[in-house]
């Protein structure tokens, strides 16, 4: 997910991009300073207190403007927008049915007058989905050290739209753009979804394998192994997965991973785990092992 984040950022040419980890962080590191070519800075967040908590402890490395992304989605963006607009903040947000699970932008005239995190009774339907632009950073960090001072905080987490908030009461200019698609990942249900869009949107074919079929759209590395099985539709199959005497539908099989003498469905198996035997739908996480 963070490539494809990735490739829809790069295109604006950043000088510098800045990682917050926490848990696998290393993973993180290693991958992007073998994927490109920009200057990287890794800064980790060793205690999980919110996304300005993460935030600020990027300030020696984000000094000027930023975009600030969340990489639990995927999304369609024109970023066109932050060359055309005078704006301080720019919030990108996504209209949706049922706003209250997320933070929503309130517009007058415009602007950007107010953010709510997860309301009870939602007053927009206009979801802020992650991504936002700071023409100058310090302005920002400005407005999470006051967010601290005044212990601005939901369930001991520190959020970014409240930090936005006080930049909006101090009289920064604030407004919002749209995005086309979003497909959020933050859960197993959300990212087979996003799965399944990606799927739709770049899968242009895969290798024949005898005696196996695989139904499009579906992706099969070049390196994973079919035998005696029916793969697809909405399958991603990594790196050196292994695929025996098995039907693998609307499931993503993490590399390295063995299904054996199974039947899968709406399913997530992770980095080098192992399913064998009749599973109907399973969520198995990395080196693990399931037989049913």
């Amino acid at each position: 997910m963070l490539a494809h984040v990735l490739d829809r950022v790069m295109p604006l040419e950043p000088r510098r991009l800045v990682f917050i980890t926490g848990y696998l962080g290393k993973q993180i590191e290693d991958w992007v300073q073998s994927e490109y070519d920009t200057e990287a800075v890794f800064v980790e967040q060793t205690e999980m207190l919110g996304q300005t908590d993460a935030i600020i402890r990027a300030r020696g490395a984000a000094d000027k403007d930023a975009l600030i992304l969340f990489p639990d989605m995927l999304f369609e963006a024109d970023f066109g927008v932050i060359a055309e607009s005078d704006a301080d903040v720019i919030a990108f947000v996504k209209e949706v049915s049922d706003p209250s699970a997320y933070g929503i932008a309130i517009e007058e005239n415009g602007r950007l007058v107010r953010l709510v995190e997860k309301p009870k009774e939602p007053e927009s339907t206009l979801a802020v989905i992650g991504i936002y632009y700071f023409r100058n950073m310090a302005d920002l960090y400005s407005a999470i050290v006051e967010q601290f001072e005044r212990k601005i905080s939901l369930k001991n987490e520190y959020f970014l739209a409240d930090a936005v908030q006080i930049m909006i009461d101090r009289g920064k200019k604030a407004i919002t753009a749209p995005v086309t698609v979003w497909e959020d990942c933050g859960n197993d249900i959300a990212l087979l979804q996003t799965n399944r869009y990606l799927l739709d949107t770049i899968s242009d074919g895969n290798p024949m394998f005898e005696g196996s079929g695989v139904i499009e759209p579906s992706f099969i590395h070049c390196s994973a192994k079919i035998e005696a099985s029916i793969v697809g539709p909405y399958a991603s199959v990594g790196p050196g997965a292994v695929i025996t005497n098995s039907i693998v539908r609307d499931t993503i099989v993490d590399q390295g991973a063995c299904v054996a003498d199974a039947m899968i469905e709406g399913s997530i198996v992770g980095k080098d785990a192992r399913v064998t035997g009749h599973a109907i739908s399973v969520n198995v996480g990395d080196s693990s092992s399931v037989r049913i």
